[in-house]
């Protein structure tokens, strides 16, 4: 009995594994997660101070279309299911975004920005045009996902917290990959008709990375889809109601609640629980954004002590992203670890306490940053590159971040998922809800991050200080908030 009942959960577990964790693998991987895009766009022109603006985009749509897709996705009565649709239609958009991002500097050109131009507006125009469908293709994809694990997972609190675990494993799956191809300086010689005379060697590598992933994206997109046996919402009322009739009424009843009605009484029926894992996650991403923001231009700008927007620093600050891509590289085979084995660690310690430590190792891996920082500052360097101690120093910083990583991915979603089932929220709506935990704290950073790049003397150290602080007080109220409300 016993026996059977392990291979009944064994069998439930990788159904998980299998299904809409696929299309996670996409939303890091297909466009290198974040590292790429900061330096690319300062490459075009932009300045240090402006890039964080140019990040608004995603939490700006993040805003609106993930709480508005979730109310939807939750009343969709497509013989697709509720949630698959959207997913796919979400795909499709970021394959588009990052053709658009990934040839930005063609289609500049072939809009008019002369060849040399310092500052190319119109492929910059083109840039931010495809980061935001990016963004908007990754929000209506990202809730959806979420949602559907939740729904496949019935209300199983371990099955949720396994789920979500596997979803922040294929996100490490497809950043692992992202980070590689990053390292990677000579795609442009496997890929020669990405090299062009508006689109550089470091351009075409760009171009050539975002390429494999609009492949890679399609595949894992069809897997997630066609293995997904998802029942629509009819069939489900069917099954409650108990007749076809009665779940045609009931479908159409639900779809005749407002977005706006069904907000508001989602927000009075959320409880005190969910408000903390709230606050939790906002304190948690005012940390993590600057670094997910300046990661790679981080070890470019201040740890090799490059300049892209200049000739002679430009070849060092390339390398400086190359190596921060292989350092993130190894935070993303950190985070696989972590996510495969998060539902143990929290069943072990709780998931509240599990997060809070997780914070407080995060704002001591961001004030050891700030340290890097100054550390490299006031030494000077022998033969144009950072001393081994610096570059270790880095390197074990970003790989540590990992564990906390992996938290930060999966332990907030599985907490609003579980909870929400209890009081009856809709999961599309409560994770659209969660997300806004999110991205209300990266519009803080991406408006603040400019005026501090000014005040800190055009270095990152100043909004990884803030990240520090946040990470902090993040880990101290959810340590708290266990011996209040448990798990």
């Amino acid at each position: 009995m016993v026996l059977e009942d392990y291979q009944r959960r064994l069998k439930s577990d990788f159904e998980l594994l299998r299904l809409p964790s696929y299309v996670e693998y996409n939303l890091d991987g297909h466009f290198n997660s974040h590292f790429l895009p900061a330096p690319y766009v300062q490459d075009l022109g932009v300045p240090h101070v402006f890039v964080s603006l140019v990040w608004l985009c995603g939490p700006l749509s993040g805003l609106i279309v993930q709480p508005l897709v979730g109310h939807v996705s939750d009343r969709t009565t497509s013989k697709l299911g509720r949630r698959r649709p959207f997913i796919i239609g979400g795909t499709i958009a970021i394959a588009l975004s990052v053709f658009l991002v990934s040839f930005s500097a063609d289609i500049g050109r072939w809009l008019g920005d002369p060849v040399n131009a310092h500052r190319k507006s119109k492929a910059i125009g083109a840039f931010i045009t495809g980061f935001w469908l990016l963004d908007v293709g990754n929000n209506v994809t990202q809730g959806p996902c979420r949602a559907l694990l939740a729904d496949l997972a019935d209300k199983d609190e371990r099955r949720t917290r396994v789920g979500n675990g596997f979803f922040s494993l294929f996100m490490a799956v497809g950043n692992v990959l992202g980070y590689a191809t990053g390292t990677y300086g000579k795609w442009y010689k496997l890929f020669p008709f990405t090299r062009t005379k508006y689109c550089n060697i470091d351009c075409a590598n760009l171009k050539s990375a975002f390429l494999i992933h609009i492949v890679i994206l399609a595949c894992t997109t069809y897997l997630s889809v066609s293995r997904s046996h998802e029942i629509p919402l009819e069939r489900q009322q069917e099954r409650l109601l108990g007749g076809e009739e009665e779940a045609s009424h009931q479908v159409a009843g639900i779809n005749q609640t407002s977005f706006s009605k069904e907000f508001a009484n989602t927000l009075k029926l959320m409880n005190n629980p969910i408000w903390i894992i709230f606050l939790v996650t906002a304190l948690s991403w005012f940390g993590w954004f600057p670094f997910i923001l300046y990661d790679t231009d981080w070890m470019g700008r201040e740890v090799f002590k490059g300049n892209p927007n200049t000739e002679d620093g430009s070849g060092i600050y390339a390398a400086g992203v190359r190596a921060g891509s292989f350092c993130l590289m190894l935070n993303s085979i950190v985070l696989d670890f972590f996510s495969w084995n998060m539902d143990v660690i929290c069943t072990k310690l709780g998931s509240g306490l599990v997060w809070g430590i997780s914070s407080i190792i995060m704002a001591a891996r961001f004030g050891s940053m700030v340290l890097i920082s100054f550390w490299a500052e006031n030494i000077e360097y022998t033969n144009g590159h950072p001393s081994t101690g610096i570059f270790v120093a880095s390197l074990i910083v970003f790989a540590v971040l990992g564990a906390p990583l992996a938290v930060t991915f999966s332990v907030p979603y599985a907490l609003v998922s579980i909870r929400s089932e209890e009081i009856g929220i809709g999961q599309g709506l409560s994770l659209g809800l969660l997300n806004l935990a999110i991205v209300i704290p990266q519009m803080a950073i991406a408006v603040l991050s400019g005026p501090l790049d000014v005040v800190f003397g055009g270095g990152n150290w100043g909004s990884l200080s803030i990240g520090a602080v946040a990470a902090f007080i993040s880990g101290i109220v959810s340590i708290i908030s266990i011996h209040i409300y448990g798990r």
